[in-house]
């Protein structure tokens, strides 16, 4: 891919689903969209709309937020080279509300437009339809998550997803995660309370897993994390990574890791 080329985490992922040649790149090169650089919080799609454009997220996350819900729960993130409404290609309702966790830099792209990249080429079509079906695993693992883990294990998991999906696109290769999460926002991807939230983390860093300064997340040894979550990262349809370069755990002891300021 060309150096600057604006979409090329989106030409990554699709090229963990199959083999892109220089046609194919050639087509991606052509997306037409207008770039967009969000707030945070704001509301790209909400409940009920038609949808005529793709939001193809190039920096920051998105969020799939339930409007009804009293404390904003989370369903889904997404992360740089994401198209979270990709299957609007094949069906434009919108379920549930499109919102930045943070500031956002967006391209908004004619979902005709993807339309067409699948009419003109079959093995783009193909990498297209598996990550719809990689979004729809992923929300059945969400459901799992919420439903069948205990705190931490649910916090652990989301930070374990999060890191491996932003390390198959090229970020947080030192397992370093840019975080605009608020505990608020933690505890509702997490379904618990902002108070349990805090806690959790709190409990992670007494376990030297990870640290949380500001608006960085540092795991610190991901191993551990790993085996607390029990992550099996298949269900990503990411490439399996057994040469793993991954920060072990730190000879902080256990009770140095309090003294951290509380998730903010």
């Amino acid at each position: 891919m060309q150096a600057g080329f604006p979409f090329s985490r989106f030409a990554n992922r699709l090229a963990t689903l199959g083999e892109l040649s220089s046609d194919h790149l050639d087509l991606l090169a052509r997306m037409p969209s207008s770039i967009s650089h969000c707030s945070s919080r704001h509301h790209l799609l909400r409940r009920g709309e038609l949808s005529t454009h793709c939001h193809l997220l190039l920096q920051g996350y998105l969020c799939w937020q339930d409007p009804d819900g009293r404390d904003g729960r989370i369903i889904s993130i997404h992360v740089p080279g994401d198209v979270p409404d990709l299957s609007t290609i094949y069906d434009p309702r919108i379920d549930y509300d499109l919102v930045t966790v943070g500031p956002a830099v967006v391209a908004s792209v004619p979902r005709d437009f993807f339309r067409e990249l699948a009419e003109q080429s079959p093995s783009l079509e193909h990498a297209l339809l598996l990550l719809i079906l990689a979004d729809a695993a992923s929300s059945r693992n969400w459901i799992l998550n919420v439903s069948s883990r205990d705190a931490l294990e649910r916090v652990a998991h989301l930070l374990c997803e999060i890191a491996t999906r932003l390390r198959a696109v090229g970020l947080a290769k030192d397992f370093r995660i840019p975080s605009p999460f608020t505990q608020s926002e933690l505890a509702a991807a997490c379904s618990m309370s902002a108070v349990h939230a805090n806690r959790t983390i709190q409990e992670l860093r007494r376990s030297n897993l990870l640290e949380w300064h500001s608006k960085t997340i540092t795991i610190t040894n991901w191993y551990g994390l790993v085996r607390l979550a029990g992550f099996k990262p298949a269900y990503l349809r990411l490439p399996s990574r057994d040469d793993i370069e991954a920060p072990r755990p730190s000879t902080t002891r256990s009770g140095d890791a309090a003294t951290l300021a509380p998730l903010r």
